[in-house]
């Protein structure tokens, strides 16, 4: 029984259906098929179809066991995608596999009806992945490695066993290269369809070409292998003669494959032959279809749904966006005062200042439509500059009190302003003028390099028109920079 959960129930009636999965039982009575998560049984001939596998979870790739009495399918509803079997009437589920990460799809019954092969996923950090051929026993356990991914972005999948049980059919990017690309050309040859001898542990590809191979499925009498070609836009149904090798298109109205994306869960529907070997039903444009292998003709199976969808209520949690208090993770731009009792710092967009040892913090003014950054303490501790920033009024060179209150402007012209520092006298201010760049933008950044200007104001005067973090001399009559020399930083 599926875990409940708050949901929303959707009820509707449909006709047709998107990518549908579907497999026919031995008996050839009945479709077994998938639509919008659950899985579904309909008479060969049609009709009202009855849900045998619903809920929550999300539930599809149906397949008959070969006796008909169960049905494999791939399920999420313990957590993940797995395999699973239940009774062809949807009772008694149970879980075959139980992986947590590597997850598997695409489960097909070996002709004893004792174990399945399925699609294992595996994933790295640039990818949705890539796959192998793993071997299970419908009663559980670790299962058995039959193939050997070459690397983690091109995929593997769709696998499908002969009669006699030796080989094993599955498609594989063979396009080429360690990465997967968005641009291939499916009319050249993206998969192909590859055939492991399971006796002699032989791989070979098995039918390749342009307009590659994909999605397999062998005859019952396993004479043929159908599959599906990409012909110009269109997507083919071929049949492939394991005898002779011929080769030859039998209906040409299918919907289009994947084959140039990735396709975890496949790159057409899984669909299935008759049990008398005559014809083979398949999706195909919202339809199912039943195709005569002799003339061609493709017969519409009619089907009604009373699809009944819950939808699992979002699990909401109350998340604390904004607080007017909080801890600051970061400070920047420490200093102290020259009688060392003060602290100041930058710290969550503003200049803060704190008594040492052991004060509390405080906004050094009380400006509010600006950002700062970047404060220096005049040599007699009376000041501080520093800068600022404002995404309109741009930045700018201020000062202010140590004790606090109000600030005045240093610097008339807009601009990007940095490294604030005072000389020994505390007459002047030294400062880099930036050029701006893409964040901050690019007005009114002219003229960069290291500037002075008097404490209280007045023009601007240029020192060099490169370098950074300019700083006085301790006598005050030169000024000391960071400047590029040979390719590295120096002073």
């Amino acid at each position: 029984m599926q875990h409940r959960a708050p949901a929303d129930t959707f009820n509707f009636t449909v006709d047709e259906g998107t990518w549908i999965n579907l497999d026919v039982s031995p008996d050839g009575k009945t479709i077994a098929f998938d639509l919008l998560g659950d899985i579904y049984t309909l008479p060969i001939s049609g009709g009202k179809a009855r849900p045998i596998a619903t809920g929550l979870a999300w539930e599809v790739q149906p397949r008959f066991s070969p006796d008909g009495k169960h049905i494999s399918f791939t399920s999420d509803r313990a957590g993940g995608d797995n395999i699973w079997i239940m009774k062809s009437d949807g009772s008694e589920p149970s879980q075959v596999t139980k992986e947590s990460f590597r997850l598997l799809n695409n489960a097909v019954w070996m002709p004893d009806g004792d174990y399945l092969i399925a699609k294992k996923h595996f994933t790295s950090t640039r990818s949705l992945g890539a796959g192998e051929m793993w071997l299970y026993h419908r009663s559980g356990g670790a299962g058995v490695k039959l193939t050997t991914r070459k690397n983690d972005q091109l995929d593997v999948g769709e696998p499908a066993v002969s009669p006699n049980g030796r080989y094993l059919y599955f498609s594989e990017d063979m396009s080429g290269g360690r990465f997967f690309r968005y641009n291939k050309d499916p009319n050249t040859q993206i998969y192909v369809i590859r055939r492991l001898d399971l006796e002699k542990d032989k791989l070979i590809n098995y039918i390749t070409g342009q307009g590659g191979a994909v999605r397999p499925q062998v005859s019952p009498d396993g004479k043929y292998v159908s599959c599906l070609r990409r012909i110009r836009t269109k997507t083919i149904l071929f049949l492939h003669n394991t005898e002779t090798g011929e080769q030859w298109p039998i209906y040409d109205e299918l919907s289009k494959d994947q084959q140039e994306t990735w396709a975890t869960f496949g790159v057409y529907p899984g669909y299935d032959w008759m049990p008398d070997g005559k014809s083979i039903v398949i999706w195909a444009k919202g339809k199912i279809v039943n195709i005569h292998i002799a003339s061609r003709n493709a017969k519409t199976i009619p089907f009604s749904v009373d699809v009944s969808i819950s939808i699992a209520k979002a699990q909401l949690t109350r998340q604390e966006t904004f607080s007017e208090k909080f801890t600051a993770k970061m400070i920047r731009h420490a200093t102290t005062s020259p009688d060392g009792k003060w602290l100041i710092f930058y710290a969550a967009g503003h200049i803060w200042k704190k008594k040492l040892p052991n004060g509390k913090p405080k906004r050094l003014t009380k400006d509010s439509n600006v950002f700062e950054f970047e404060p220096a303490i005049s040599p007699d501790g009376k000041w501080v500059a520093y800068t600022t920033w404002n995404d309109t009024a741009l930045g700018s060179i201020r000062r202010g009190k140590l004790k606090g209150g109000s600030s005045v402007a240093v610097t008339s012209r807009k601009g990007y302003f940095y490294s604030p520092s005072w000389s020994p006298d505390g007459v002047m201010i030294v400062y880099r003028r930036g050029s701006g760049n893409s964040a901050l933008g690019f007005s009114y950044g002219v003229d960069p390099g290291l500037y002075w200007i008097a404490e209280f104001g007045g023009d601007e005067q240029m020192i060099t028109d490169e370098g950074s973090d300019p700083r006085f001399n301790k006598a005050g009559d030169r000024v000391l920079y960071r400047s590029w020399l040979n390719g590295k930083k120096a002073l």
